[in-house]
């Protein structure tokens, strides 16, 4: 139990084999961890573990078997130090750079990740829709792994000779010490807006474990802080602690900044201003919002003293992220985009992208509607319900409010919630619980030149309801309605980076 506080002493030193921190995945010999969480406390499963063949217990409760017991302080820091000492502390062989923020994170990453790899270097990277090292890749279940799993993730990175680590860092992760013994290389924070305040409670505790991941999490501040100039939370990182600070954003004064840009459905195209020089950039993702994300990997990787021309190349290189303004074609005479935005935020800067999208390829011609389908997220932080209701209702010509992932609640409260944004802008809108006739009813309707944004899902390939999970993908399901319509499916696009598109995972 190197570097672990310790309550008491520990009677017996055992040889383990391994380390667990839920009873039904023990092995005989392993060390188990009993940890409190939101929804259950591992401390009720110790008897189980046991069972199993643990050899000790670390848990911050008094002994309540015989075998070795370790009463800890922290057993979430606890088992996050314990997984590095069992892994011989792969994170130190390994640049690690840790992205946070509310929105924007999982497209920085891959753009970062895909810069990183086009300058030559091995990767790991570990998000919202997939965890990968050089030897394996699988949809992600928590967007930050819990500190054993990431503590494997990364020695595997190690093992196979990779130098480079980008992840997301999420407020649940930081919260929850599953980054805690790390020293990143780099923090990157995008912006925040509301979210996840049924976990944090309120906006400055949300913001505090953002910070957790600048001003360190057990091994001392990040070396580099990438931060979002334009960000109203900005300054408060400022006086974090790290080493060094690199700004972007678009307003004046930033390291890394743009003066214009342009905007079309084909994607992005500006030059940016950084200490390294002019940087041109080529992208096919599209809106406002991804100039930031842009500008954000852009910054971190002049941070990481990467090349000018593996920027660019990376970047172009980058076709689509799942999941995120991901277009759906199959012949059809309207725009069909799938996005993840399942925030007031989020959903507002996608219907700020559309119509700017919009405005800029209608020219002389009459501009088409705007349809959203949409729904919010159960026994998640009610209040943002009205606030994603009103900024669907007042950015869209037609809103189709449907379920999202109901979870405990039931489907229609969720959707009552929300329904009084929409009426209080006096949104044109209609209901359909159902997520799959919802997608239905608004292809439906759509007619040429119009625009219609899936919102909420994104890559997720399930929807999670109260007494099941069941297979649900916003593109496969789409996709199979507009071939009912009789329409068909298009060329494939040329090959380019395209990351694997499953996974569902939100904190």
């Amino acid at each position: 139990m190197r570097g672990v506080e310790l309550l008491e002493p520990v009677a017996a030193n055992p040889e383990i084999s391994g380390l667990a921190y839920h009873s039904a995945e023990i092995q005989p010999g392993n060390v188990f961890f009993a940890m409190h969480g939101a929804k259950s406390d591992g401390n009720l499963y110790i008897r189980e573990a046991v069972a199993g063949g643990a050899l000790a217990v670390v848990s911050e409760e008094p002994p309540s078997t015989n075998i070795c017991w370790a009463r800890v302080k922290n057993a979430r820091q606890a088992l996050a130090q314990a997984a590095a000492n069992f892994y011989d502390n792969p994170g130190r062989a390994l640049t690690l750079v840790g992205i946070t923020g509310t929105n924007g994170k999982t497209t920085t990453t891959y753009l970062l990740d895909s810069i990183l790899r086009t300058a030559g270097h091995l990767t790991g990277m570990f998000g919202t829709i997939e965890h990968r090292t050089p030897a394996s890749a699988f949809p992600a279940l928590t967007t930050t792994p819990e500190s054993l799993d990431l503590q494997r993730f990364l020695a595997e990175v190690r093992a196979a000779g990779g130098t480079h680590v980008v992840m997301e860092a999420s407020s649940h992760g930081l919260a929850l010490d599953r980054l805690f013994g790390l020293k990143f290389a780099a923090a990157v924070f995008t912006n925040l807006t509301r979210d996840h305040l049924d976990f944090h409670g309120e906006m400055q505790a949300y913001f505090d474990a953002k910070k957790k991941l600048f001003a360190g999490v057990g091994a001392g501040p990040a070396s580099i802080g990438v931060i979002n100039a334009d960000d109203a939370w900005a300054e408060q990182l400022f006086a974090a602690g790290v080493e060094r600070v690199v700004t972007y954003g678009l307003k004046s004064g930033a390291d890394i900044n743009t003066k214009k840009f342009l905007l079309s459905h084909a994607g992005l195209e500006f030059a940016v201003e950084s200490p390294c020089g002019a940087i041109s950039v080529r992208s096919s993702l599209v809106g406002r919002i991804n100039v930031y994300n842009i500008l954000a990997a852009i910054a971190a990787a002049v941070a990481l003293g990467v090349e000018r021309g593996a920027m660019e190349k990376g970047i172009a290189r980058l076709e689509v992220v799942p999941g995120r303004f991901e277009r759906v074609e199959e012949g059809q005479p309207f725009a069909l985009i799938v996005d993840y935005a399942h925030t007031d935020d989020a959903l507002r800067n996608l219907l700020e992208t559309a119509r700017e999208l919009r405005s800029a390829s209608a020219g002389s011609r009459p501009s088409g509607r705007i349809i959203t389908v949409f729904g919010c997220g159960g026994d998640r932080d009610r209040t943002k319900r009205p606030l994603m209701g009103e900024a669907a209702g007042s950015l869209s010509d037609l809103c189709v409010l449907t379920s999202d992932n109901p979870r405990g609640e039931d489907p229609l409260g969720i959707i009552n919630d929300t329904l009084v944004g929409l009426q209080k802008v006096r949104a044109n809108y209609r209901i359909e619980p159902d997520r799959a006739k919802a997608i239905e009813v608004a292809l439906e309707m759509a007619a040429g030149g119009d625009l219609v944004l899936l919102a909420g899902k994104g890559h997720e390939a399930s929807q999670i309801l109260a007494d099941r999970v069941i297979p649900f993908s916003d593109r496969e399901v789409a996709r199979a309605v507009l071939r009912k319509l009789g329409y068909g499916r298009t060329a494939a696009s040329p090959e380019r980076i395209s990351p694997k598109r499953e996974g569902s995972s939100r904190n």
